[in-house]
């Protein structure tokens, strides 16, 4: 086809290559040809397959042949060139000759004469008809698609990368009641508020919604989803438990361009989840009856504020005792207390009697509400509605009611509630009645008949009631057998159990009527003495310990039994069982560690060392815990030229209250209360630590002394705890020196020699602390793996002034010597005694003459002190 006004020499394309472009656009572009006045004068054979017409018949026509009937539009394209004298691109639609329609992609280009005058229009046009037709059919898509999101039960917010929300759907305006006009352009949490504290769980345990889509957000950029529960408002400010999912939506470079945010209503199942959670929690911890009922009370009135919620038990007499209800007033609670159930019993009583729910629209006018409708109206009552809670058994346990501030019956909510709360109200009656006959049940002890703690508590604490209405004086004896365990090792169990079964009846026997004994645990009794004046109290003991220290006969063996006594004074030294039970209990502690089978008299004394103990057992427990220990080191110095040889590590304690406990006192507590593997694990990974970054940064300490008590060695996990210390911080076992007493020697636990071999296998160094002071078993020093010697202290003090000390220093630096071991001299003061030291052979110290124990920072500081003065004495010496 050629094209009007073309020229095979015009610009500066040859001829060839003019031709060769105009054949490419032939071949692939469809063309017509058009006068201004919309006439055809040509087209390609491109154009005339796709419109099934020949050339023929439509050169010459009109070119709204091709348009259908009625297009208003078929020549805008046309019109729109010889108006703008410019090119028009746009989609139309054109008929076929067999009368099917095409979608034709068109460019309509003018074509001027020389003189500028409008002399054709080219229209260059790709059938486009199949990618119409997709868009048509995604367009049906989507509408469809968009349909189903507005019809779902679920509410779809859109927002942009920013979080502002760009479309909801009207599922959105349903759940929620806000219309899109008040959300779209607004930050997605913005119209639904938080969790505050109180609804539904408390406000630490819901999660703010603000927070939860920031952190979808952030997820959503990384091309993540996300998921997680929430409590929002609606419009109507009422709670809402949804299920919030986050999608992303991603350009081709991965950037969020969008997310999709699905809410779901998961109210139910979350009520269902907290109330059930909260109330068997309760449960588990062994919560009251009536602790549990007005938890469950305080959960509905939270979801349900409009409704205030009280549960009342029916008791065997069938009278209504209220349990809980937490919004209701106490004078309610006082009119209802006792009150027989029956078929005009307000909305509790006739559900209780009927066995069956009662709801009461509007108490001022139901005949139910006859007898109590002056304290409804009184209260602010309006409405009720009672479920009985009925046992398997098909017996009515107690009510669950809802009371209203207005005429109305339950909604939706409410019913999905009772449901709930029903079924936890009968569990936790259920539970209070079979605790109710465990405690019937266990009141006794099984072994001896006497009454056993539980029961002591009760009985004790009347019998406390009426000395106090009496104003008489009464004693409670504690009494703890004296070598009870050897029996059971000897003689085995069931010979024990016949000693104190023999034990409780003598006692019972030997007290009046009116006293109490009862077996605490194990070998420990009680007795309660009513009407105790002090003559009548030394009787009593007489006759207990006489019963008590009778020989009996058990399993052919006989015995001769006897037991400590501490005594416990009412009202001199307290007003209540347990203070009378522990402060008796201290008092037979003192009887049995200065002289089993005595008697002692509680004193305060006795109560003040007891609370001092205990606090700092306690302390030092936190102390542990919360890393409130701290090591101070002391330098070891190289007698010769000054140097540094090491450090010790010792363990010091600042305490807020007690000040600075010393090491003597905490550590002795430390083993009385099983702390001291604890403590030394702490002092050797600590000590390991502070080596290890000393060396990284260059501080000049070589090598660490950590002192360990004889109970660590009991420890078959310690080489391995050593190792692991080591490990963790990159340490040659060489640079780790483990102090121990001549009192490990000589300790007789056989697994104690194996594991102090295991460790100096290791590598690690031992130094035998305090030589000199103990057994000095020369023999257990030759066979053990020592490599180092502490002189104690007490030989440095003394060196200078005592020739037999010297004589001592002398000998333990030539043991030394000829073992091959060092000897570090401790305690040195002075330059008299460095001196002295020196003199015998002794080539490492310590002591407060360099430097006291310090912090770690505090040694830093004096290192640098310390290089400066040898600087400076060096420099003087030369």
């Amino acid at each position: 086809m050629v094209v009007p006004g073309s020229s095979s020499t015009a610009g500066a394309t040859p001829a060839s290559g003019r031709e060769a472009l105009l054949e490419a656009l032939d071949r692939s572009l469809g063309i017509l040809t058009l006068t201004p006045d919309g006439v055809i004068v040509d087209v390609n054979d491109k154009l005339l397959g796709v419109l099934g017409y020949t050339r023929n018949e439509l050169i010459g026509k009109a070119h709204t042949l091709l348009c259908e009937a009625g297009d208003s539009t078929c020549g805008d394209a046309l019109a729109q060139v010889l108006n703008t004298r410019r090119a028009h691109t746009g989609q139309v639609r054109r008929l076929r000759r067999d009368g099917s329609t095409v979608w034709l992609e068109a460019t309509y280009n003018p074509v001027f004469d020389a003189n500028g005058n409008l002399t054709f229009v080219i229209k260059l046009a790709v059938d486009v008809s199949a990618r119409v037709a997709r868009q048509a059919a995604d367009d049906a898509h989507l509408h469809l698609l968009s349909l189903a999101v507005d019809e779902t039960d679920n509410a779809v917010l859109i927002v942009d990368a920013q979080g502002s929300v760009c479309y909801v759907n009207a599922g959105f305006t349903r759940m929620l009641g806000y219309a899109a006009s008040e959300v779209v352009g607004q930050s997605a949490h913005v119209p639904l508020g938080g969790s505050s504290a109180g609804e539904f769980v408390d406000g630490a345990a819901a999660v703010d919604i603000k927070q939860a889509l920031a952190g979808c957000l952030v997820a959503a950029r990384n091309g993540r989803s996300c998921h997680c529960e929430v409590l929002v408002h609606t419009a109507q400010r009422q709670p809402l438990w949804v299920s919030v999912v986050t999608n992303p939506i991603l350009d081709a470079s991965g950037k969020l361009v969008n997310a999709v945010v699905l809410f779901t209503d998961i109210t139910q199942s979350k009520i269902q989840e907290v109330l059930q959670h909260k109330a068997l929690a309760a449960m588990v911890r062994d919560a009251p009856l009536v602790e549990v009922l007005t938890l469950v009370c305080r959960e509905l009135e939270q979801i349900a504020p409009e409704v205030m919620a009280s549960v009342v038990r029916v008791d065997a007499e069938g009278r209504l005792r209220p349990q809980a209800g937490p919004s209701l007033p106490a004078g309610y609670h006082k009119t209802v207390d006792g009150v027989a159930i029956g078929p005009n019993v307000g909305t509790c009583g006739t559900a209780a009697f009927q066995a069956r729910p009662v709801i009461v629209t509007d108490i001022a006018s139901d005949p139910r509400w006859a007898d109590f409708r002056e304290m409804a109206a009184e209260y602010g009552l309006a409405a009720s509605w009672a479920m009985p809670i009925i046992a398997n058994d098909g017996r009515v346990l107690g009510v669950l009611a809802f009371y209203y501030r207005t005429p109305r019956g339950p909604d939706a909510l409410h019913e999905r509630l009772v449901d709930v709360c029903v079924h936890l109200c009968k569990l936790a009656f259920e539970r209070d009645e079979s605790r109710t006959r465990i405690r019937q049940l266990a009141f006794s002890d099984s072994l001896t008949g006497l009454p056993n703690r539980s029961m002591l508590g009760v009985l004790a604490a009347q019998a406390i009631a009426s000395a106090a209405e009496l104003n008489t004086r009464m004693a409670v004896i504690f009494i703890d057998l004296d070598r009870f365990k050897q029996v059971n090792d000897s003689l085995g169990h069931q010979a024990g159990d016949v000693l104190l079964r023999t034990i409780a009846q003598r006692l019972r026997r030997s007290l009046r009527g009116a006293d109490i004994v009862a077996r605490l645990s194990g070998d420990e009794f009680v007795a309660v003495l009513t009407e105790c004046d002090p003559l009548r109290l030394d009787i009593a003991i007489e006759r207990m310990r006489n019963a008590l220290t009778a020989p009996c006969l058990v399993d052919g063996v006989t015995l001769v039994p006897s037991g400590s006594f501490g005594i416990g004074l009412y009202p001199n030294h307290g007003r209540e069982f347990d203070i009378l039970l522990q402060r008796a209990d201290m008092a037979m502690y003192q009887a049995k560690m200065t002289s089993p089978g005595s008697v002692r008299v509680y004193n305060e004394d006795m109560n003040i060392h007891a609370q001092e103990r205990l606090e700092l057992e306690t302390a030092m427990r936190d102390a542990l815990r919360l890393g409130k220990l701290q090591l101070f080191y002391q330098p070891q110095i190289n007698l010769l030229d000054d140097s540094v040889y090491g450090v010790e590590a010792l363990t010091r304690w600042m305490h807020p209250q007690h000040g600075d406990v010393p090491p003597s006192r905490f550590i002795a507590l430390a083993e009385e209360c099983g702390l001291i593997g604890e403590l030394g694990t702490w002092t050797l990974r600590e000590s390991c630590r502070q080596l290890a970054d000393w060396r990284r940064r260059g501080v000049g300490i070589g090598n660490v002394s950590v002192n360990l008590s004889p109970t660590n060695f009991h420890d078959h996990d310690l080489p391995h705890t050593i190792a692991q210390a080591l490990a963790d911080h990159e340490l040659p076992p060489s640079c780790l020196a483990i102090e121990i007493t001549e009192s490990v020697l000589m300790d007789h636990n056989p697994s104690t020699l194996r594991i102090i071999e295991e460790v100096h296998n290791m590598g690690v160094r031992l130094s035998m602390d305090d030589f000199g002071t103990g057994y000095s078993s020369l023999g257990y020093l030759r066979r053990l793996p020592v490599s180092e010697l502490k002189l104690d202290r007490s030989f440095v003090h003394d060196i200078a002034r005592d020739e037999t000390v010297r004589a001592l220093t002398n000998a333990i630096i030539s043991i030394g010597r000829n073992l091959h071991l060092t000897v570090v001299a401790e305690g040195v003061e002075d330059e008299a005694q460095r001196d002295l030291l020196v003199a015998q052979g002794y080539r490492v110290a310590q002591g407060y003459l360099f430097s006291p124990a310090l912090s770690a920072g505090g040694l830093e500081r004096w290192l640098e002190q310390w290089a400066m003065r040898r600087r400076t004495f060096n420099a003087i010496q030369s």
